[in-house]
């Protein structure tokens, strides 16, 4: 019997058909042995459903359509190396249950408009399962485009850097793939880190993001949960929009050029346990309505926190430390910053705590007359260390009917509350 068209003439002897078959679960489930070079669009035709490809240390040709369900899988060391032409999509995957895993996927084409990616998963690709590959140099890393509780995982993805920002494509973008969860990946060099639009019960947990725009893009996508991710040097860290009850627990973001955590529209949502530290504002609220923001900490910041437009938030156990402007409010309202007695810590309160019960004896005000002039008209700074400018601070302290509005902490936290995620920031290297 003649040798299959997918191997390569290089095979060994040994493989007699070019694939040596092992017990795998029954006839249609085995482990098919592909060497280097070998066609891998050849392979996954003459493979049946459930079939395993273990492809030797290599390279091989990509721009491949998987349409049937198998496993394609290299050594650990990533050295089986799918290559695709430029142009479109690397692997292709238009089936259910198929995984990748142990790859180097690269050299996808640079379309955006076409979704060109290193690996692309159809709608009908329910359950597939991208794991500890290397997916270099393409425009998406991986784009889940409608597939249904995908899951990616212990992948490095790194984009074409070649190209500016805003051409590239983001590690990972996510459409209307219900149920699909992102987790545990590297991600750096391209647009955004994860950019998910118009999709529901997603997770995304303890991913890095470094050398991006956005380390996470979110846009309506509901009743999900973006965790423990580690977001190093981006111009923002996690831009959450335009979704309802959201978790946004334990995530980390470090010298974020602009914004470590933008809320915008975002609502019915927990905020709770983040860490921002040096950015130009820390946290940018607006029009986000009845979340509850609690035990973060915002730190190192050209402004603390940026709050406008919004309604309903529970805020407190949050820790606001060395920001040379705690919080900027431009309003006529008074905002409540505290709930049930316990309101935030905030670094430059001079209070008192006679009855020691770790909560100040008097309210903070973290602005008031002079800094609503100044956000309104910012060359009035000149004046800051006017007497003119000391008056009036000291008659707002006096007189706190005068206030023009702002947000009030009634019950301000003597010390800082210590997070898991601080402890994780204080062990970055």
């Amino acid at each position: 019997m003649s040798k299959p068209p997918f191997l390569s003439s290089g095979a060994a002897l040994g493989l007699a058909l070019g694939l040596a078959f092992s017990a795998c679960g029954g006839a249609h489930a085995a482990i098919l042995d592909i060497a280097a070079g070998a066609s891998l669009q050849a392979a996954v035709r003459a493979a049946a459903p459930g079939d395993t490809l273990r492809l030797a240390a290599g390279d091989y040709p990509g721009n491949v359509v998987i349409d049937k369900p198998l496993t394609l899988e290299g050594p650990p060391d990533h050295s089986a190396i799918i290559t695709g032409e430029r142009q479109g999509r690397t692997l292709w995957v238009q089936a259910p249950d198929v995984t990748l895993r142990h790859l180097t996927i690269r050299h996808s084409g640079l379309s955006l408009p076409d979704m060109d990616a290193g690996v692309f998963l159809d709608k009908t690709a329910a359950r597939a399962h991208i794991a500890h590959n290397r997916i270099v140099d393409n425009s998406v890393g991986v784009y889940l485009w409608g597939s249904p509780d995908a899951l990616v995982e212990h992948n490095r993805i790194i984009g074409n850097t070649g190209l500016r920002v805003n051409e590239r494509g983001n590690g990972v973008t996510v459409w209307n793939a219900p149920g699909s969860t992102v987790s545990d990946n590297h991600i750096s060099e391209g647009r955004d880190g994860i950019f998910s639009n118009n999709s529901r019960e997603n997770v995304f947990r303890n991913n890095r993001f470094d050398h991006l725009r956005y380390a996470v893009h979110y846009m309506y996508t509901n009743d999900s949960e973006v965790s423990d991710n580690l977001s190093l040097g981006n111009e923002i860290g996690y831009a959450i929009m335009f979704s309802r009850r959201l978790k946004v627990r334990g995530n980390l973001a470090v010298n974020s050029t602009h914004q470590g955590l933008m809320l915008n529209a975002t609502d019915d949502s927990q905020v709770q346990g983040n860490v921002v530290v040096n950015a130009e504002k820390c946290v940018f609220i607006y029009n986000a309505n009845l979340n509850e923001i609690a035990d973060n900490r915002f730190q190192h910041c050209g402004i603390g926190v940026h709050y406008t437009g919004s309604e309903g938030n529970r805020i407190h156990g949050n820790a606001f430390v060395a920001n040379r402007n705690q919080v900027k409010y431009v309003g006529t309202r008074f905002l409540e910053w505290s709930d049930q007695q316990r309101g935030n810590y905030w670094s430059d309160a001079a209070a008192f705590d006679l009855d020691g019960d770790g909560i100040g004896d008097t309210a903070y005000r973290p602005n008031g007359l002079i800094d609503q002039v100044i956000w309104r008209a910012p060359n009035a700074r000149l004046l800051l260390n006017s007497p003119a400018v000391t008056i009036v601070r000291w008659a707002q302290s006096q007189f706190p009917a005068i206030l023009p509005g702002g947000v009030i902490d009634s019950a301000p936290l003597m010390a800082a509350p210590d997070t898991p995620t601080w402890t994780r920031y204080e062990a970055l290297p």
